[in-house]
């Protein structure tokens, strides 16, 4: 392994640890070079999937993407970065790889996504489904605000 500091090709495993619920497995590592320590994850290899965007074209699904959105809708909220890492290990175990490779449109990945957050992080939750939805107007906002309260107290309504 490659050290991510200086480069060099030699390290040491510290600590091995099952992580995901089995499905993967975190290594701690020191570089034997300069002996900084770094975090290493290793997975089993999956079939390619393919996202087909909502303009037609095909890309590699990109879990750092899907990440990075999650993480820029929950900056300054409660939510740790833990807490993101199992909504997507939950989202690519049920939905992703679930159909073992192939094709998911952009607009599934989407909603599946943003259902997981509403439970997560309400404002979250919105941050998200803003840029998502691509709200232009406060109308839209709105709009969605208010659908998230009339589904809140439908499960307030259930819970009686």
């Amino acid at each position: 392994m490659k050290c991510p500091f200086c480069g060099h090709q030699e390290d040491r495993v510290v600590d091995s640890r099952i992580t995901r619920e089995g499905e993967a497995v975190r290594r701690r590592r020191e570089c034997l070079g300069c002996g900084a320590r770094y975090t290493t994850y290793e997975y089993v290899e999956r079939t390619p999937v393919t996202v087909v965007k909502s303009d037609g074209r095909r890309v590699a699904y990109d879990r750092g993407k899907v990440l990075g959105g999650l993480l820029k809708a929950c900056e300054k909220r409660p939510v740790a970065r833990e807490e993101l890492e199992r909504l997507l290990d939950d989202l690519e175990r049920h939905v992703i790889f679930a159909g073992m490779g192939g094709e998911l449109t952009s607009k599934r990945i989407g909603e599946e996504v943003m259902r997981r957050l509403r439970d997560l992080d309400e404002v979250a939750y919105v941050r998200f489904a803003s840029v998502y939805r691509r709200f232009t107007d406060l109308s839209q906002f709105t709009a969605e605000l208010d659908a998230l309260l009339d589904e809140r107290e439908q499960r307030k309504g259930r819970e009686r």
